[in-house]
């Protein structure tokens, strides 16, 4: 059978409930993981319709791997399947956030606290490496594709090219060579075909959720009504300059324009957050994210501390931990609602031209540069987890950040080689990887402190 109708409501909730709380290693890790379960293990989804859809979200501004659940469960259960595959890839990862973003306000400098810190950093880049290679496996089929993501690589770690228009040219080169080589850029499974097997949406099955412009139309209202009301409704009793109006004003901006997930955006969001407004001290942006590495769900989610310190530091008449969380609720909220609107209002429009050649071509070279850009990301992380300082080196256009060798942490090193040699050749789990990085890592550093 090969309907969505095989896959029960209450089954899908349990399974996206399991996503949730074991989405860990970044975008790269939770693609890899929601592939696992849904497409090896639950086979709710062929192989070639999850890369369709996996390569739209990556086009869409916003965290990809939550539009990706979003998308499975629309397609399995129509809108409501979409919004709790959605909420419940968030939440636990929200709750999470807040509590270390408690204790990161309450605690911060007790040594028990900076050793959980540097303890999970190691595990986070042994997750995302296993999460890299395995994305990379399905995607880079040919030479021309690995050729590609090295391309996009070089262009946004070398000469900082912004990733939109890295996407802009992947999706040029893949429309033309799809036109002039479509067998070079056809998505092909480095799995193999699943569609025998298949028991929710096959890779080649026609499917229903196809709608009008007046099923679009209804959905921009809807979801652009819940997205800005809250905006709306603070900047009106608040007033334009008050912390949560700002909060409520930018985040609603970056939903728009934040391509490319937490980390391309990190920079963008890091300049404002402590150049313009002054809501993070320099450095903290970096804690923030390595809360966010350490919780599940999307890395995006490094919003939802932004917006608590913010909050925290400017409460006016309010208890600071309790506008702190109003911040953290607010910043979530536009980040994440706009997800809904792009799936539920274009998802449609891309069921209705899956399978066409040129559009197939144009997402695989996507797929390919965005390999390279995470590629980019993990690096950038490892170098950051590792050395203590790094310093900029400019060649005209060419801008490297090169580690200081003496200020390398071995033990960070040794622990992170570690982690990665425990995932790749023992297959052992994440969690069981974080556990003990946090376990040795924490007690070295309380020894060595």
């Amino acid at each position: 059978m090969t309907s969505a109708a095989a896959v029960s409501f209450r089954e899908a909730l349990v399974v996206w409930l399991k996503i949730g709380l074991l989405s860990f290693g970044g975008p790269a890790g939770q693609i890899a993981l929601m592939h696992r379960i849904l497409v090896e293990e639950k086979r709710w989804i062929g192989e070639e319709r999850f890369l369709h859809a996996l390569n739209y979200c990556m086009l869409l501004p916003g965290p990809e791997a939550q539009q990706l659940a979003c998308y499975v469960g629309w397609l399995l259960h129509r809108t409501w399947g979409g919004v709790v595959a959605g909420a419940l890839f968030v939440a636990p990862g929200f709750l999470v956030v807040l509590a270390l973003s408690f204790l990161y306000v309450t605690a911060h400098d007790t040594p028990l606290v900076a050793a959980l810190f540097y303890g999970l950093k190691p595990a986070v880049i042994a997750i995302v490496l296993a999460a890299l290679l395995r994305i990379s496996r399905r995607a880079l089929t040919n030479r021309v594709l690995v050729g590609l993501a090295g391309v996009a690589f070089l262009a946004i770690a070398v000469l900082h090219v912004p990733f939109p228009l890295i996407v802009l040219g992947a999706l040029l080169i893949g429309f033309i060579g799809g036109r002039w080589w479509p067998a070079v850029f056809a998505l092909k499974s480095a799995h193999g075909s699943t569609a025998g097997g298949v028991i929710g949406i096959a890779d080649h099955a026609a499917h229903h959720r196809t709608a009008g412009w007046s099923y679009v139309v209804g959905q921009i209202v809807l979801w652009g009504t819940l997205w800005l009301t809250p905006v709306a409704l603070v900047w009106w009793l608040l007033g334009r300059t008050h912390v949560l109006t700002q909060l409520a004003l930018f985040f609603s901006q970056a939903a728009v324009v934040t391509f490319g997930g937490a980390y391309a955006v990190l920079a963008y969001i890091g300049q404002a957050a402590v150049g313009s407004y002054g809501w993070l001290a320099p450095g903290e942006m970096l804690d923030g994210l390595g809360m966010a590495e350490t919780a599940p769900g999307p890395l995006i989610k490094v919003v939802q501390f932004v917006g608590f310190l913010g909050a925290h530091r400017q409460p006016g008449e309010l208890d600071p931990l309790l506008m702190a969380t109003l911040g953290a609720l607010l910043v979530t909220w536009v980040t994440f609602i706009p997800s809904y609107l792009y799936i539920f209002a274009g998802a449609p429009f891309i069921e209705r031209l899956r399978g066409r050649p040129a559009l197939t071509a144009a997402l695989a070279g996507v797929t390919a540069a965005v390999v390279g850009v995470i590629l980019n990301l993990a690096l950038w992380f490892a170098l950051h987890a590792v050395f203590r300082d790094l310093h900029t080196v400019t060649w005209g256009v060419v801008r490297l950040d090169v580690p200081v060798w003496n200020t390398i942490d071995w033990a960070a090193l040794g622990l992170s080689l570690a982690a990665s040699v425990a995932m790749l050749r023992y297959q052992v789990g994440m969690l069981p990887v974080l556990g003990g990085c946090v376990v040795v890592g924490g007690v070295w550093h309380l020894l060595a402190t």
